[in-house]
């Protein structure tokens, strides 16, 4: 379930589509990984009135990290290299609790850190930076005139100016290599709505629904993403084609695909593009998508990855244009299947299998200007890291190590530019040495509250599991522990489920901020997880109850036996993936744990199989549908749901869901608590009718937080203490 990920953080990316999907969640981490198509679906309308949304001035006390400190954090997005390679641009998001606001803004600085300049100061949402006409202009994305067009300005933040203005909006963009076109991504409206049908109802609210794939992620599919090209000059736009002309296809692909899937060639003369061109019931079950290349003089399209049957996405040209690279799944209808690296000749069209003798996810790429070296980003063993990758060998070697995640990477002056977080701080750019993998921070975007706070200790520990297995298990300590006191632990499950617990950073599973609220944190990298080998990941599929569950259990025993852990006083906490495993360990945990809470979790596997929206994730994941009797891998699937074990809860459960979740429906938290509430167990359910599968909302994330801790320091702390802040 990768598709039930809570990571963070990283959503636009070029990451394996299953970070996209969840992780970012955690990474929500991305939390981090908003995508500009994310930031175009704000949950707050902004005018540029009043004064700006900027860095918070927040000073900590005690030195411990709270909601409303993690919530004062510079969130820093798109990272653009200058083309001489002296500049860096790129955008951080603010946010004001207050306001329940976040505000986007835009940022210039020299490669090795200095000259640090804002260039918007606005509560518009500027987004989507870009250099053009070789570094003397800057391109962006902003709301300032009530939708989102595209604006120049100078590169010192001078001379704004809006050159389009396309109805309802765009929501990404790039510029050909000579700027004489540009590429941009409108929705497009698919299927007849109401008023169409009968235009004299107009006030009519129903949907007509007469196929699959009717509603995604967190809304009805009444529209899709389509690529547009358009004529430049003057500072305008003119003669704007659809790629995709009367096609109900999407291009770039929902629910978080963004310019990353789009790709100019060096000379401009031909756009290369993602897309799964399917419908209905056929898109619902499969993700076999393609790279496509569209012919600019002649109009004409070619399917570049016909045959290969997985995903196929995020193309990029070589510096001289000969070569294309792309990421690339295998199995149509598996969505965590390994992300691989493939390079294809476009003069003899021969495939390169790049990463075949990697047994680990390509997340992002970028060319070196060799045309054979590509440097990509790749989790192996729960941290994430540079890599340099011949295509000719297909050796792929490491460039950096240590206890961080690499989020983005990108070609410097004989260095790379990367973004680098870890569970100990927010994402920050550096400054890459290729000889030696050396990383310098230059942007220091959250300095100055980092400074104020005490961080406690992340250990990597490796637990044997109960068939004999070695598995990463990350520990966090709270800021000056002592060995000689006892602690509270929480088990933390992770979702996905296919998504490591890597060095994440997350605005809502932040780890740290457990630990600060006295807690000792496990988080291990159960079976069904990437960076350990393929063979790890695939484990879980068809065995959601089995032996990942087992090891979440090895994982909070080792640590159960420590002196400093009081075994009485054991948690239970996750979300998506991680939320069904809470409910599953609620009825088989043999009375471990002394409280749980689970957020956005399946609780009923069979109701689940038919209220997801995208089928070949519960084809794959679950083995089929539960009425297929035949089928021993469903079957033992749907035996195993954690509504069949209620009858063995015996523990404090809380539940939390957002109503616009419509991955894992709202209705799976109120059953679970429901069912609580009937069997006589201490319950509480906290409902977001404007929330998805994600927490976005500011306010929301700090209630979410006080109520999170509030209820295990209720059931965890000696006398039931409740932290009320």
């Amino acid at each position: 379930m990768k598709r039930f990920q809570i990571k963070n953080q990283m959503a636009k990316n070029k990451y394996s589509m299953k970070l996209k999907s969840f992780f970012i969640m955690v990474m929500a981490t991305t939390g981090l990984l908003l995508s500009c198509n994310n930031e175009q679906k704000s949950d707050t309308d902004s005018k540029n009135l009043g004064e700006a949304i900027g860095r918070s001035k927040i000073k900590v006390e005690n030195g411990l990290i709270t909601p409303e400190v993690l919530y004062s954090f510079g969130r820093i997005g798109s990272v653009e290299v200058s083309p001489d390679k002296s500049k860096i641009l790129y955008q951080v998001t603010y946010v004001d609790i207050k306001q329940n606001k976040t505000n986007p803004e835009l940022f210039v600085m020299n490669t090795d850190g200095s000259d640090k300049k804002q260039l918007t100061v606005t509560n518009a949402r500027e987004s989507n930076p870009q250099w053009i006409s070789g570094g003397k202009k800057v391109a962006f994305i902003s709301n300032e005139s009530g939708t989102s067009q595209i604006w120049i300005m100078n590169p010192d933040g001078s001379g704004m100016k809006k050159i389009t203005d396309v109805e309802e909006g765009i929501t990404g963009f790039v510029f050909s290599p000579d700027n004489k076109k540009v590429l941009f991504i409108k929705n497009v409206k698919v299927g007849e709505a109401i008023k169409d049908k009968h235009p004299d109802l107009p006030e009519a609210s129903g949907r007509i629904v007469d196929n699959l794939m009717y509603k995604h992620w967190d809304s009805w599919v009444e529209e899709i993403p389509h690529t547009f090209v358009a004529d430049f000059s003057d500072d305008k736009v003119s003669n704007i084609i659809d790629l995709l002309q009367d096609e109900p296809y999407e291009a770039p692909m929902l629910p978080f695909g963004g310019i990353e899937q789009l790709a100019w060639s060096p000379d401009g003369k031909t756009i290369a593009y993602t897309s799964r061109k399917k419908t209905g019931k056929e898109y619902a079950v499969s993700t076999n998508s393609d790279i496509f290349f569209y012919d600019v003089e002649s109009g004409k399209t070619t399917n570049m990855t016909e045959g290969m049957m997985g995903y196929d996405v995020n193309p990029q040209f070589s510096p001289d244009g000969s070569k294309l690279a792309w990421q690339s799944m295998e199995r149509d209808g598996y969505e965590a299947d390994k992300n691989r690296l493939f390079v294809m000749d476009l003069a003899t069209g021969d495939k390169t299998y790049v990463t075949e003798n990697f047994d680990y996810n390509t997340d992002a790429f970028v060319w070196n200007t060799d045309n054979r070296t590509l440097y990509l980003v790749a989790c192996v063993e729960a941290k994430t890291q540079l890599f340099s990758a011949d295509i000719r060998s297909k050796q792929i070697s490491p460039i950096t190590k240590g206890k961080h995640d690499y989020a983005s990477v990108a070609l410097g002056n004989g260095k790379l530019i990367a973004k680098r977080h870890s569970m100990s701080q927010p994402d920050e750019i550096y400054s890459v040495e290729l000889t030696n993998g050396q990383a310098t921070e230059i942007s220091f975007e959250n300095k100055h509250i980092l400074e104020q706070l005490t961080m406690g200790e992340t250990e990597e520990r490796w637990i044997e599991t109960t068939d004999g297995k070695q598995m990463l298990t990350w520990i966090v300590y709270p800021p000056d522990f002592d060995s000689t006191k006892t602690y509270p632990a929480l088990l933390y499950c992770q979702g996905g489920p296919q998504s490591t617990v890597s060095q994440f950073w997350s605005y809502r599973w932040n780890l740290q901020m457990m630990a600060a609220n006295g807690y000792i944190v496990v988080a291990p990298n159960r079976r069904g997880l990437p960076g350990f080998g393929q063979e790890w990941n695939e484990q879980i599929s068809g065995d959601y109850g089995g032996q990942n569950m087992k090891d979440y259990l090895s994982a909070i025993d080792a640590l159960a036996q420590e002196p400093y852990v009081d075994e009485t006083r054991l948690g239970c906490t996750g979300a998506s993936y991680g939320g069904f495993s809470v409910y599953w360990l609620a009825g088989n945990h043999d009375k471990r744990f002394k409280a749980f809470l689970s957020h956005a979790g399946i609780f009923n596997l069979e109701a689940q199989y038919l209220e997801t929206e995208e089928m070949w994730f519960a084809n794959w994941d679950m083995g089929g549908p539960y009425w297929d009797k035949l089928n021993a891998v469903a079957q033992k699937t749907y035996a195993t749901s954690p509504h069949r074990f209620v009858d063995k809860w015996d523990t404090p459960i809380m539940i939390t869901h957002g109503e616009l979740d419509y991955r894992i429906l709202a209705s799976q938290g109120m059953m679970a608590f429901n069912a609580a509430q009937l069997r006589g167990i201490p319950s509480r359910m906290l409902i977001f009718p404007d929330e998805n599968h994600w927490i976005s909302k500011p306010q929301n994330g700090i209630l979410f937080q006080r109520e999170f801790f509030r209820w295990f320091d209720q059931w965890l702390k000696p006398g039931g203490k409740v932290n009320t802040q």
